[in-house]
C-alpha cells in the first residue's frame, strides 16, 4: 500500500501543478485576484504530495520492500542504513523524485517568502514554476516512475552502485540539485518580466537573493562533488573535465555573470536584456545537464539513466522551455529603465567585462561538450575532447577575468577617480607581488612563469577582497552593507580557489609504482613504505588494506591505509584511498590490484595547497550567504530605490 501512496501522490502534486500554472497566470493576465490568489495554496499542496512521496519512497528503502522494482535494483539487506537513505536518489528515478522535491520546495518558498510581490508579479513566477513542475511530474509519471511493483518479489536486492557508498552522496545530490533546480527562480522571474514588458530595479532587487542563493547551493555542491571524486574515485584529481562535471559547472558560470549584472540592474537599471538571456541561459544549461545525465548519451560515474524514450521527453521538455523563453523574449522584451550612462572607468564597465568573460568562458566550456556528441549523433565519426583543450581555453578568460575582479571591487558606479582609485589599489599590487615572490621562489621553488603568474593574480583577487574589511576592522572605513561584505567574501574565496589550483598544478606529485612488502618509495621528500597487508571485513565488503608507512628524515610521519574493496554484492571492486590530509599538503596512497610475488600496484602523490580548492569555495558560499541575509532583501523595495 506504501507504493500505491506515494504514486497516487504525485498524481495530486501533479493536478495542483496543473492548478497552479493555469489559475494564477490567468488570473495575472485578467486581472481576477481570487485566481492570482490560488498561487498560494497550490504551491503549498503541491510541495505537501511531493514530499509524501519522498516519504512513502524512503519507507519502502528503509522496509527493504523488494515488491517495488526501484528498491530491489537499487537497495540490499547488508546496505548500511545511512545507504538505504541515499539510495533513496541514487539512481534516475528516485533522483527525480528529490528534483521535484526541491522544485517543490523552491515554489512553496517563493509563495511564503514573496509577499512584499506586487500579486501580478507574484502570480506569473508562481506560475512559471507550476509550468516547470508539469513537465517533471509528466517526466517521473510516464517515463520514470518508482513505485512500480515487482511480481513476485525479490527475496533480496542487487545492491547500490558501489561508488555511491559514501557519506558524501548523502549530502552532495540533494547540495547540487538546490542549486540546478534553483536557476528555475530567476527564470521564473525573467518570464514574469516578459510576461509585463517591464523590467525595473525592483524586479532585480526581488530577483537577486534567489539567484544568489541558488549560486551558494551550486557552488558548495559542485566542491563536495569534486571533493568526493578527489578521495573516492582513486585517482587523486579533483576536476576531470567530464561532460557531466561540466553540465553542472555551465550553469554555475551563467548563474555568476547573472549576480554581477543583477548587481547593476538593481543599482542602476542598466544591463536589463543581458539579466534576461542570462536567467534563461542559467536554467536551460541546467535542464540541458539533465538531458545529458538522463539521456544515455553519456557513459560516466554521474549518468543515471540509458533510456532513449526519457533523453527524448527532456530533449522535447527543454526545446519547449527554452525555445517559448527564447520567443517570449523576442516578441516581448522587457523596457528597462536606464538612468544615465557611465564612463569607461567605473564599475558598470568591470561588471560588463566580468559578464563577457564569464559568458565566453561558458560557451567554450559548452561547444567542448557537445561538440563530440553532434558529431557522433550525425554519424561523423568520434573524438574525444579532455582536459588539454579545457585547460587552455578556461585560462584565456579567467587570467584577465580575475585582474579586473581585483581592480572593479573598487570602482565606483557611473565614473572613477583614477588616482584614488590607484591608491586603492597599491596595497594589494603589494601584497600580490610579495606573495607571488615568496611561493613561487622561497615556499616550493620556480616551476614557471605562468605559475608565477597565476599566484600573483590569485593573491591579487584575495588582497582586493580583504582591503575594504581589513580597513573598517583598523576604523579607517565605513562599516559595508551585508550585501558588500558577502560580495568581498565570495571574491576572497575565488582567490583562495585559484591559489590551490595554481599551486596543486604545477607542484602536485603523482607516481604510479609496483612495490613488494616492505619496499619503500620517495616522493617529494617523504618516503611511503609498504608494511603490509591485511584482510578487513566491511558491512557489505572484504577489503585488502594496505598498511604504509610514511616518513621524512627518518622520522615517521603518518601511517595510511589505502583499501582494495570488493562489495559482495555486485563483486565490484572499489578503491579506496589513504589520505593524510593537511592544509599545506595532502598525502595520498592508492592501492591497485595485486601484481604477484608479494607485490602491489601504488599510487603515490602529494598534493600542495589542495584543500585550498574545496576551502575556496566554501568560502563562497559564505559570501553568498552574507549577501543574501542583507536586510535590503526582507523589505519592500519602494517604488524609486535609492540603493
Amino acid at each position: 500500500m506504501v507504493p500505491e501512496i506515494g504514486q497516487i501522490s504525485l498524481a495530486l502534486a501533479l493536478c495542483l501543478a496543473v492548478a497552479l500554472a493555469v489559475f494564477p497566470l490567468a488570473g495575472a493576465h485578467t486581472g481576477n485576484v481570487r485566481w492570482m490568489e490560488v498561487a498560494r495554496p497550490c504551491a503549498l499542496g503541491m510541495l505537501a504530495f511531493v514530499a509524501l512521496a519522498f516519504a512513502m519512497l524512503a519507507v519502502s528503502f528503509f522496509r527493504h520492500d523488494f515488491s517495488v522494482l526501484y528498491v530491489a535494483q537499487h537497495s540490499n539487506l547488508k546496505l548500511p542504513a545511512m545507504y538505504r537513505f541515499a539510495a533513496i536518489w541514487g539512481a534516475h528515478e528516485g533522483s527525480l523524485v528529490l528534483w521535484q522535491l526541491i522544485l517543490s520546495s523552491w515554489t512553496a518558498a517563493v509563495a511564503l517568502a514573496s509577499r512584499t510581490l506586487p500579486q501580478v508579479l507574484r502570480a506569473r513566477v508562481l506560475g512559471v514554476l507550476g509550468l516547470v513542475s508539469i513537465g517533471f511530474l509528466l517526466f517521473i509519471l510516464l517515463t520514470s516512475n518508482p513505485f512500480l511493483r515487482l511480481f513476485p518479489a525479490a527475496a533480496d536486492g542487487a545492491d547500490l552502485n558501489p561508488l555511491l557508498q559514501d557519506p558524501a552522496m548523502a549530502i552532495h545530490p540533494p547540495l547540487l540539485y538546490m542549486g540546478y533546480v534553483g536557476m528555475a527562480v530567476p527564470f521564473a522571474f525573467a518570464i514574469a518580466a516578459l510576461l509585463s514588458g517591464r523590467l525595473d530595479r525592483r524586479w532585480a532587487r526581488w530577483t537577486r537573493p534567489w539567484t544568489t542563493a541558488a549560486w551558494m547551493f551550486l557552488t558548495v555542491g559542485i566542491a563536495l562533488g569534486s571533493w568526493w571524486a578527489y578521495y573516492e574515485l582513486g585517482w587523486g584529481g579533483w576536476w576531470f573535465w567530464d561532460p557531466v562535471e561540466n553540465a553542472s559547472f555551465m550553469p554555475w558560470l551563467a548563474g555568476t555573470a547573472l549576480i554581477h549584472t543583477l548587481a547593476v540592474t538593481e543599482r542602476r537599471g542598466l544591463f536589463g536584456n543581458a539579466t534576461l538571456l542570462l536567467a534563461i541561459a542559467a536554467f536551460g544549461l541546467s535542464l540541458l545537464g539533465t538531458f545529458l545525465v538522463r539521456s544515455g548519451v553519456l557513459v560516466s560515474v554521474h549518468t543515471f539513466a540509458s533510456d532513449p524514450a526519457r533523453g527524448l521527453f527532456i530533449l522535447v521538455f527543454l526545446a519547449v522551455v527554452m525555445g517559448g523563453a527564447l520567443l517570449l523574449y523576442a516578441l516581448r522584451n522587457a523596457a528597462t529603465d536606464p538612468q544615465t550612462g557611465f564612463r569607461l572607468v567605473s564599475r558598470e564597465s568591470a561588471l560588463l567585462v566580468n559578464t563577457i568573460l564569464l559568458s565566453a568562458a561558458t560557451v567554450l566550456v559548452l561547444f567542448g561538450t557537445l561538440y563530440p556528441l553532434a558529431l557522433d549523433a550525425l554519424d561523423l565519426g568520434k573524438i574525444s575532447v579532455g582536459p588539454p583543450y579545457f585547460n587552455l581555453v578556461f585560462i584565456l578568460p579567467m587570467l584577465p577575468l580575475l585582474l579586473v575582479v581585483g581592480a572593479g571591487m573598487h570602482a565606483s558606479w557611473k565614473a572613477t577617480d583614477t588616482a584614488a582609485w590607484g591608491r586603492k589599489l597599491r596595497a594589494p599590487a603589494a601584497i600580490a607581488i610579495l606573495t607571488g615572490i615568496v611561493l613561487t621562489v622561497a615556499a616550493y621553488g620556480f616551476a614557471g612563469v605562468l605559475t608565477g603568474i597565476g599566484i600573483l593574480i590569485a593573491a591579487w583577487v584575495i588582497a582586493s577582497a580583504l582591503r575594504d574589511p581589513v580597513a573598517w576592522l583598523l576604523r579607517r572605513g565605513p562599516k559595508p552593507r551585508r550585501s558588500t561584505w558577502g560580495m568581498q567574501v565570495a571574491h576572497c574565496g575565488l582567490g583562495v580557489t585559484t591559489l590551490g589550483i595554481v599551486v596543486v598544478s604545477a607542484w602536485g606529485v603523482e607516481t604510479d609504482r609496483r612495490l613488494a612488502l616492505g619496499e619503500s618509495l620517495e616522493v617529494s621528500g617523504y618516503e611511503f613504505q609498504l608494511d603490509r597487508i591485511e584482510d578487513v571485513q566491511g558491512p557489505n565488503y572484504r577489503a585488502a588494506q594496505g598498511v604504509v608507512n610514511v616518513s621524512r628524515d627518518g622520522r615517521p610521519v603518518t601511517t595510511l591505509y589505502p583499501q582494495e574493496r570488493v562489495y559482495e554484492v555486485q563483486q565490484n571492486p572499489m578503491t579506496e584511498a589513504g589520505i593524510d590530509a593537511g592544509w599545506r599538503h595532502d598525502l595520498f596512497v592508492a592501492l591497485g590490484q595485486p601484481l604477484g610475488e608479494e607485490a602491489w600496484s601504488v599510487r603515490v602523490q602529494v598534493k600542495p595547497l589542495v584543500r585550498f580548492i574545496w576551502l575556496g569555495a566554501l568560502i563562497m558560499g559564505l559570501g553568498g550567504l552574507l549577501a543574501i541575509s542583507d536586510r535590503r532583501y526582507r523589505v519592500a523595495a519602494p517604488k524609486e530605490d535609492e540603493s
